[in-house]
This record gives C-alpha cells, structure tokens and sequence, in this order.
C-alpha cells in the first residue's frame, strides 16, 4: 500500500428516524469503515433518534477512497439486526485541502466546495467542504440505504500530511 497522504477524522454526531428493529424501538450503533479500518461506536438503548458525538480518527491511504457506515440493532441472544447503509465519496474533501494550499488559507472561514448529491454519495442535501480556521471540514446528512427509514448526521475533517508535520503527528497520537 501506499503512503498515508493525511488523517481523517470522523464525528458520528446522531441519527434521526431510525428503523424499528425491536418491538417498539432499537439500540443502535454505527460502523464507520474507511479502507482496512474500521471503528464502532457505543450501543444507545432503546432509542430510534441517538445522539452519538462520538470522534474516530483514521490513517487514510487513499484519499479518493470512499467513507462507508453501516448501522445496526443490537441484541444480547441473536445476530444483531441492520438498520440500514451509507456512503460518501471522499475526493471533494480531499480535493478541498488542494485547493485551501493553492488559496493559500490559514485562519477565517471559506466555503471551499459544494457538493450535491448523487451516484457517489447517500447525501440527502447538498454539504459545503468548508475550512475553518485551520480545518478542512464537511457536515453531511446522509440517507440510509437498504432500509425503509433513516438519516445519520456526520462531520468529516480533513488534515493534509503537507499541512504540517507536526499537526499530524498530533493527531496520528489521539
């Protein structure tokens, strides 16, 4: 495989609308894949609107790869139940960072793309790839696939290995 280009960072902030897996409800989880990595976050009881903010920090190889979530019911006796899918096409925020060296940005905030949905993605609405003093980020709302309701709120951060060396130091050590 090839070099680590920079860091992604991945805030599951909350779902809305979820599927009822259970009777009257579900105790859901998210997890978020990012090519070989993966990561889960924590089971909220009985709840079909949770609140996760919940942050995961990934080494990403290819920054044209593509973000992939998957949430689930969970259940103590039998295999957990899916609630449903997304995806987003991580080359608009990646290609942001680019553009943010290129405009040579350091603090304020710039809306630097609009991306809208389509085939590449499960948006629900078009999303601005933002930098925001320092950050390159991307608050999505995203559709759930493959399940008759369902939305998850996310934000994706972007931190370019050219940025500074030491900022990903930093966050490679979170």
């Amino acid at each position: 495989m090839g070099a680590t280009t920079g860091i992604l960072k991945v805030i599951i902030v909350r779902g809305k609308r979820l599927a009822i897996r259970d009777f009257t409800s579900s105790d859901p989880y998210v997890i978020v894949r990012v090519e070989n990595q993966s990561a889960k976050t924590r089971v909220i009881n009985s709840c079909l609107n949770p609140t996760w903010n919940e942050e995961f920090t990934f080494s990403t190889v290819d920054a044209l790869g593509v973000l992939k979530l998957e949430v689930f019911d969970w259940d103590r006796f039998k295999h957990d139940d899916k609630m449903g899918n997304a995806f987003v096409n991580l080359q608009p925020i990646a290609s942001a960072s680019k553009l943010k060296r290129a405009l040579k940005l350091s603090t304020g905030e710039t809306k630097l793309r609009k991306v809208a949905p389509d085939v590449d993605n499960c948006l629900m609405e078009d999303s601005y790839v933002r930098f925001v003093d320092g950050e390159i980020i991307q608050d999505v709302r995203l559709r759930l696939c493959d399940v008759e309701s369902g939305e998850l709120y996310l934000t994706i951060k972007w931190i370019d290995h050219t940025t500074n060396s030491s900022t990903l130091e930093t966050a490679q050590s979170l």
